[in-house]
């Protein structure tokens, strides 16, 4: 696959993982992901474009051995934990909950109405965590 089919956006998140493979299959599942472009280092995820949503977002195998040079580590060497929250707008945030812990992801924070809109937080298998929130509509 090109580039060129990926949506490039003048911020999109990056993700580490552990086990790059297992996670395309499971973004795939939970968010329908779509995936555009992979890249092969060393049996691994080097590097893959995935939609999420008309969103891109980008996925790498952790490689250790580079991290003076790539500059982040899964969540898994942080003890589970991120720094980060992906936040998605999304049509229907209590589907897109349902279909994310159906999927495996844990909930964070279960769908609930605030002054912004209806919100939800999970966590994913690999440790990232991703908020859905429909906005209040204002007509």
């Amino acid at each position: 696959m090109s580039q060129a089919d990926t949506p490039r956006s003048p911020l999109a998140p990056y993700l580490s993982v552990r086990g790059g493979h297992a996670a395309l299959e499971f973004y795939k599942k939970a968010f329908d992901a779509q995936v555009a472009e992979i890249y092969e280092h060393e049996g691994q995820i080097g590097h893959a474009g995935l939609t999420i949503n008309g969103a891109g977002v980008y996925l790498a195998d952790e490689f250790p051995q580079l991290e003076d040079q790539i500059g982040t580590v899964a969540p898994a060497s942080l003890a589970g934990r991120t720094t980060i929250t992906i936040h998605l707008y999304v049509d229907d945030a209590d589907a897109w909950h349902a279909r994310a812990t159906a999927a495996g992801c844990e909930t964070v924070r279960a769908p609930s109405d605030e002054f912004y809109g209806r919100h939800a937080k999970v966590r994913d298998p690999f440790g990232h965590v991703w908020a859905f929130v429909t906005p209040v509509r204002r007509d």
